[in-house]
């Protein structure tokens, strides 16, 4: 933790859509657990690919989960980068299918705009996979820039077919249930 700095919410965007999309969410989760504490938390949303020509890339599933977090905005996204390594995220060219893609959505009501770093994210208003699980959790909070609420924008794009298919303890549960046996040793 950033010493003597003001805890802010961060809300984080959380994606995958290779392997087993669940565990990796839920590896997300438990590791964002640790930069903060945990707020709230959506459900999860599975939604095809947005803006790739590649029409075999698998669907995603993607939530949204918010921290109140001492770190600064450029050290919560280092910290968010070295969790997509450590679950096999490659960053090779763009929009390409991933294990897991972190992203800081906003970070309290702060406008940043370096290199590294926008916040808000620059294109969150325009998906609905990120503002579906925004809205469920803040529905009314506002957008920094937009000045609208979270269900305002959401509401504009529910005809991208972003859908919610449960929490992520439910999913977490199947995927356990459905895992074979093993055999003892």
């Amino acid at each position: 933790m950033d010493v003597g700095a003001q805890p802010k919410v961060a809300y984080i965007g959380i994606g995958s859509n290779l392997g087993d999309r669940i565990v990796y969410l839920s590896n997300a989760v438990k590791a964002i657990k640790q930069l903060g504490d945990s707020i709230a938390m959506s459900s999860v949303y599975e939604s095809d690919p947005f803006g790739v020509d590649d029409e075999t890339q698998p669907p995603y599933l993607n939530m949204v989960i918010s921290i109140d977090t001492a770190l600064t905005p450029q050290n919560l996204l280092r910290e968010l980068l070295d969790i997509e390594l450590g679950n096999g995220r490659v960053r090779r060219c763009r929009n390409e299918s991933r294990t897991l893609d972190l992203d800081i959505l906003m970070f309290g009501s702060e406008i940043i705009e370096t290199a590294e770093l926008t916040i808000p994210h620059p294109r969150m208003h325009e998906r609905a996979f990120v503002m579906l699980p925004v809205a469920e959790i803040e529905p009314t909070l506002n957008h920094p820039t937009l000045k609208l609420s979270m269900s305002q924008i959401a509401d504009g794009l529910l005809d991208q077919g972003a859908h919610r298919i449960g929490s992520i303890d439910e999913l977490t549960v199947q995927t356990v249930v459905k895992s074979p046996a093993t055999k003892p040793v």
